[in-house]
């Protein structure tokens, strides 16, 4: 079965970077831990929120790979010694990706009460038009 792209049309030019980006997020979408909010804080700031109870700083790491902010957690939880009589707290690594636009930047990562914060600086965008001469 053939996969119909809405970039296919010749008005559209250089976007198989954007598709291949889409086509990422639309594969990670479908996990829903940790969970996570996203909150519009000001015009140019904009919270992410990861439930992250039982991890502590070490275990957590943020990175930015080329447009991707991806959060990855991997607790060393050190139960080989112990004995559960119900374990229902998650334990597990996980992954998360958001796809951020060019101009935003990471400003603040903290932890508070099993929470994850990450501050993203969004500027507005200046209305740029450009004359183009022809010879």
């Amino acid at each position: 079965m053939s996969r119909v792209s809405v970039f296919n049309s010749p008005f559209l030019l250089g976007f198989d970077q954007l598709e291949h980006m889409l086509d990422n997020v639309a594969k990670n979408a479908g996990d829903g831990y940790p969970p996570y909010n996203i909150e519009h804080i000001s015009d140019e700031l904009i919270r992410i929120t990861l439930a992250v109870a039982g991890f502590t700083r070490n275990d957590v790491s943020i990175s930015l790979e080329a447009s991707q902010l991806i959060i990855r957690g991997k607790q060393n939880d050190g139960t080989t010694d112990k004995e559960f009589l119900h374990r229902g707290i998650a334990a597990r690594q996980f992954v998360r990706k958001f796809v951020l636009a060019e101009a935003m930047e990471v400003t603040d990562a903290f932890m508070e009460n099993g929470l994850l914060h990450i501050d993203l600086h969004q500027p507005k965008p200046d209305a740029v038009i450009q004359n183009i001469p022809i010879r």
